[in-house]
């Protein structure tokens, strides 16, 4: 779908709008509150737009982004669906929430698969209490659905998260586009690219064949030499077995299959932005658009997602477009946990105590907080647990397994983390500091992973893929 460009009468509009109406007061909230709309996808990593790799078909998103700001370096908080997600709707760290791993996982897991718990504030109750109408369509895969169904005037929480979604959002849309002097928020939560996983069924049914599919460079040239064990285990012995052996060709057919996926859900995107252009709803909305955590679509011969913390996996897309604030790209690290004190921010209504920050100063032409590194986490999934601790700088990701050792990759001069040089003497230095610097902010978030117990697997043994 081709999306209209930003209109003169739009741009005079928001320009106004942000010149007159949006300017900070002594609270940070904004004179005029914006409409708000949060757009999420599953399972996207940050590469899967075509501005930023040909390969895909994003046409919304570019457009999106030409109008908004690109935060190049947003970081998801853990690679897992539903503990990710925790973080992006209250504003905490997955240890803080309990969500460790997805919802409904296996018993096995000891209960940290539990749902969130019905103590929480989140973006549909920060801004309801600030008088905002709130709205919620698609997946939410957090559990205690009706108590979390009242945070929202509207909500259809896990329901049909592809093109009924949009059918939802768009609705309300029409219908609360009519109320002055009441604002809304509207989350859209769509199930793709997440859908990959239906390539292990195609793959058997046979007649794939990719057309033209580049592999990333990656892609054939990762052994596991050095590497934590329980990648080579993911690899060949758990979810990614069905590609171990398997010709080149169907290792492309499944990077287009994901490309596919990540096609439908622009497409959903792009009907939610060309409602809010032809609707004139797009002179007062936010919108803010990210993913949950990312795929490894076969880089370092992986996919899917597991016991791992590659960029293809933590590195995700968050595009945030203010009316009238000048489209541009910022560097900082940035989280999910950022993104609801931030339309709180917008909106003038509190937050609390969270771990993310406010981008709206930024977003408003100000400046952006600062921070020199982002913290991921990692529990388990399915049948094996492998807690894993990631600090990454501009230069430098350090990655520390529970009971399977240490990562050290340097970005600067190795960007497809292929020499693990945890080992290496020469770089004790670097590994010592990034690895106090982690302790520093587990001890301050109050992060006790590495001095808690940890449940066993069923066959009795612990923290093994």
């Amino acid at each position: 779908m081709k999306l209209p460009k930003i209109s003169r009468r739009r741009f005079l509009a928001s320009t106004a709008l942000l010149g007159a109406g949006t300017a900070f007061g002594e609270a940070g909230a904004v004179k005029k509150r914006p409409n708000l709309l949060l757009i999420t996808t599953d399972q996207q990593h940050w590469m899967a737009r075509g501005a930023v790799d040909p390969f895909f078909e994003t046409p919304a998103l570019d457009a999106l982004a030409q109008s908004g700001t690109v935060f190049e370096n947003a970081f998801c908080t853990t690679p897992q669906c539903s503990a990710s997600r925790s973080s992006l709707y209250t504003g905490c760290y997955p240890h803080k929430t309990s969500v460790l791993t997805n919802i409904g996982s296996g018993t096995h897991l000891g209960g940290v698969q539990a749902p969130l718990p019905a103590t929480f504030e989140t973006i549909g109750s920060r801004l309801r209490h600030a008088g905002y109408r709130t709205a919620y369509f698609g997946k939410w895969h957090m559990g205690n659905n009706d108590h979390y169904s009242a945070h929202f005037d509207r909500a259809d929480l896990d329901g049909e998260p592809h093109t009924g979604a949009t059918d939802k959002a768009i609705s309300t849309l029409r219908e609360w586009a009519g109320s002055a002097g009441q604002p809304f928020c509207v989350c859209v939560n769509y199930i793709n690219p997440h859908d990959v996983y239906d390539f292990v069924a195609a793959s058997r049914k046979g007649g794939l064949e990719p057309k033209g599919v580049v592999p990333h460079p990656s892609s054939w040239a990762e052994t596991f030499s050095g590497k934590p064990k329980p990648q080579r285990d993911f690899a060949e012995k758990e979810q990614g077995a069905f590609l171990t052996g398997k010709p080149d060709a169907l290792w492309e057919a499944y990077r287009e299959f994901y490309r596919d996926k990540v096609r439908l859900a622009d497409a959903e995107t792009g009907r939610l932005l060309q409602h809010l252009e032809l609707s004139g709803l797009a002179d007062n909305t936010v919108v803010a658009f990210t993913a949950d955590h990312g795929d490894m679509d076969t880089q370092h011969r992986l996919v899917f997602k597991g016991p791992f913390m590659y960029e293809s996996l933590v590195h995700v897309p968050l595009i945030i477009r203010v009316p009238g604030a000048c489209p541009g790209i910022a560097q900082g690290f940035v989280t999910p946990c950022d993104i609801l004190p931030s339309f709180c921010a917008l909106a003038g209504a509190a937050f609390g105590e969270v771990d993310g920050v406010s981008l709206a100063e930024g977003l408003m032409g100000g400046s952006y907080p600062e921070r020199d590194y982002v913290v991921g986490q990692y529990y388990g999934k399915q049948k094996w647990v492998n807690p894993i601790r990631m600090l990454r700088t501009r230069q430098w990701k350090y990655n520390r397994y529970l009971v399977h050792g240490e990562e050290l990759y340097d970005l600067r001069n190795d960007p497809q983390e292929m020499v693990n040089l945890a080992a290496d003497g020469g770089y004790n230095t670097q590994k010592a500091e990034l690895a106090a610097l982690l302790d520093q902010w587990m001890t301050k978030s109050e992060d006790t992973a590495f001095s808690t117990y940890w449940p066993t697997n069923r066959d009795g043994t612990r923290f093994s893929a």
